[in-house]
């Protein structure tokens, strides 16, 4: 059975966790936020839940995020800048140098 994955913005922290049906945290993306834009800083999965797709769906709802309020993305992290790489439904969402 594959596990329950939520993902919730904890704003308090400044970073979006992935917790399981059991509230333990599985991973995160550390963010700060701007007026008109988010920065994706530093995301990393718990080594025990790495391969399960959590960093992928820390990612998704962080983006659907931004885009729901209207931000631009910058993606300071590796992780972040592969994931726009992939999946290019995003790429309106970056904000480029100039911008």
């Amino acid at each position: 059975m594959e596990k329950e994955i939520s993902v919730v913005d904890a704003k308090e922290r400044s970073r979006y966790e992935a917790v399981d049906s059991e509230g333990n945290l599985m991973g995160f993306v550390d963010y700060k936020l701007y007026p008109d834009v988010i920065a994706f800083l530093h995301a990393e999965t718990l080594p025990e839940f790495r391969g399960q797709g959590v960093a992928g769906r820390i990612a998704t709802k962080s983006l659907e995020d931004a885009r729901d309020a209207g931000l631009r993305v910058k993606p300071a992290c590796p992780y972040y800048q592969d994931f726009l790489a992939e999946h290019t439904e995003y790429a309106d969402l970056v904000k480029r140098n100039g911008e």
